[in-house]
């Protein structure tokens, strides 16, 4: 007798239309990050699309919405890939009701609504807070490296920009008297009539370059003069004294020749990545609250030093909570007096390391630095060395979980904006992530 087996009829069709929603468990990530944002207020991102007026409709925002931050939360970031699951995957069907987007829709949705996506991140912090997965007690702030959208064999030095752009006006002049003299040969042999004033390929590409190369050298020159200015020189001080006895190394404006710009990415820098190496990076910071790890604050910032975003995180902490936390942590790379002052001044709690974990080693601290010897001090205490030890495991497992998790281990939008725009998009999708694993759904 041969072997029965369960009905399989692929050819079968229904009898009854399907509802996809029974094809995934009821406490799916999809469903969870649907629900979630059909709580939210997104009229920012309806305001963009106005209330009346000619043109085709618009695809529905909180669609969208759901849309990319399912796609961010299960490591999807390309738009081309984000329209091809529309078609393939079930929890992207169901998200999206039947809908489907181009490619272009939704990378120009992306970036249209970034400053709406940073709206919906504080709204979720908020509702975190408000089912107690968010208590404020203890904050560890972090920074990590991102790598841009661009490749560090896309920049090139101030000094190597110099030599360029004397080389390529030079062939340009070559290539110039060329044209020309062929002009006259052209000239006698066709007559005059001849238009002969199209650009040869290889002059409009040396022009294209050196038109690419001065304008990174003019904003490597910009960024340099602003940073004379904050040191108190002015313009046209190359004859007064830096150090006392001594000129200046260079003149006012005048970047370094070992600074570089980055031609894909300007607004990204050059940055060690752990074990990678340099690379072209931004680096990004957040704040993670001690209850559940989720990230109650972030920025984007193109210094590789992490020493002046404390301040700034927990200002945006208090503003996206309307308090403050009790406690704050954060590693020797935040450390600075003005910091350790700021926190005394305002009165809050917190605990900055002195030097590296690893082996314990600690300079001399100037007696001038007064705040930084308390701070010292109070890390040398049992309470101190109790606080502080909780500051890896609470600050470092989302950025595990946003790079290694979900994959997001560079940026995919260039420039310091669009880049904040989209770690607040990540961040978001990632507190859902944390959220959908901890909240009691009924």
């Amino acid at each position: 007798m041969p072997r029965e087996y369960r009905p399989y009829e692929p050819d079968q069709g229904f009898l009854l239309p399907p509802s996809l929603r029974d094809w995934l468990a009821e406490d799916h990530l999809a469903f969870f990050i649907s629900d979630t944002i059909d709580a939210m207020d997104l009229s920012r991102f309806d305001a963009r699309y106005g209330t009346e007026g000619p043109g085709k409709q618009a695809f529905d925002p909180r669609m969208m919405a759901k849309v990319l931050v399912y796609a961010y939360a299960t490591g999807t970031f390309s738009s081309r890939k984000i329209a091809a699951k529309l078609q393939e995957d079930v929890a992207f069907r169901i998200l999206a009701a039947e809908n489907f987007p181009a490619h272009r829709t939704i990378s120009d949705f992306r970036q249209r609504h970034l400053a709406e996506f940073r709206d919906l991140f504080v709204q979720v912090v908020q509702l975190a807070g408000e089912v107690g997965l968010v208590k404020l007690g203890t904050v560890a702030v972090d920074g990590s490296k991102v790598k841009a959208n661009a490749s560090k064999h896309k920049a090139m030095s101030y000094g190597r920009m110099k030599q360029e752009e004397k080389r390529l006006r030079k062939e340009i002049r070559e290539l110039m008297g060329k044209a020309r003299k062929t002009d006259a040969q052209e000239d006698k042999r066709y007559g005059k009539d001849f238009r002969g004033d199209e650009l040869p390929a290889e002059l409009s590409r040396r022009e294209e370059r050196l038109e690419k190369i001065q304008e990174a050298r003019k904003r490597l020159e910009a960024r340099q003069a602003e940073a004379d200015r904050e040191t108190g020189r002015e313009p046209d001080d190359q004859d007064r004294t830096g150090k006392p006895g001594k000129p200046f190394s260079r003149p006012f404006g005048a970047p370094p020749d070992k600074a570089q710009e980055n031609f894909t990415d300007p607004d990204s820098r050059i940055m060690k990545r752990g074990s990678s190496g340099f690379e072209q990076c931004y680096n990004v910071q957040i704040a993670v609250d001690e209850e559940e790890r989720i990230v109650v604050a972030t920025a984007v910032t193109q210094s590789a030093s992490d020493i002046d975003q404390l301040i700034p995180l927990l200002d945006a902490v208090e503003q996206n909570l309307g308090e403050q936390a009790e406690c704050y942590l954060a590693d020797a790379g935040y450390r600075s007096e003005s910091n350790l002052q700021a926190l005394e001044e305002r009165g809050i709690e917190g605990y900055v390391a002195m030097g590296r974990e690893k082996d314990g080693t600690q300079k001399p601290i100037s007696p001038d630095l007064e705040a930084t010897r308390r701070m010292a001090r109070k890390l040398r205490t049992k309470r101190g060395e109790k606080a502080y030890r909780k500051r890896k495991w609470i600050g470092e497992p989302p950025f595990s979980w946003i790079k290694s998790a979900m994959g997001f281990d560079r940026f995919h939008l260039r420039g310091l904006v669009k880049a904040t725009g989209e770690w607040d998009l990540a961040c978001l999708a990632a507190n859902l992530r944390r959220m959908h694993r901890r909240m009691a759904w009924t």
